[in-house]
């Protein structure tokens, strides 16, 4: 593999599969989330991710298409690492990132705000993120708001769960 994986990336994988989020029907209330985001925070793109064991899922985004991309390019392996908002002030200034096929080619990302997606102890789904195509930085206010942003994501996402075992 070349990202890196938390140590409990295997418990990570099998609560994302049990909740059922993986699935890649249009959803509206994870869309208005990204809406909102990206008017709130002025950015031209906000999707959320999750990622199972080889891609990444774009579940809902707004200034980009939903779909999948590989694993392996997506800055939320990052994010998913810790509870705390991750930033790329300027990918370009990166070495993780600089050469990474969304920054040196369309959408020409610049900088990237994450905010994981905690849905049990050690237990990161994905992230909403925040997509630039010029550099930024994110203050604390900001990551605050991000990760409430992203808290309402995981309500969402179990709100669903909880409805498909009431109604298989």
């Amino acid at each position: 593999m070349s990202f890196p994986t938390g140590p409990h990336e295997e418990e990570r994988l099998q609560a994302l599969l049990e909740t059922g989020a993986l699935e890649s029907k249009p959803d509206p209330a994870l869309d208005k989330i990204c809406e909102e985001v990206r008017a709130n925070f002025d950015v031209p793109m906000c999707t959320i991710t999750l990622l199972d064991r080889a891609r990444q899922l774009i579940r809902a985004a707004e200034g980009l298409e939903t779909g999948e991309t590989s694993r392996d390019v997506a800055f939320c392996n990052y994010t998913i690492l810790s509870d705390e908002v991750f930033v790329v002030e300027d990918a370009l200034a990166d070495e993780r990132f600089r050469n990474n096929p969304f920054v040196a080619g369309a959408p020409h990302i610049r900088s990237y705000a994450g905010a994981p997606l905690i849905f049990l102890k050690d237990i990161r789904l994905g992230a909403l993120c925040l997509l630039d195509t010029k550099p930024r930085t994110f203050s604390r206010g900001d990551k605050a708001e991000l990760q409430l942003f992203a808290d309402r994501v995981v309500r969402e996402i179990a709100k669903q769960e909880l409805e498909r075992a009431a109604h298989p």
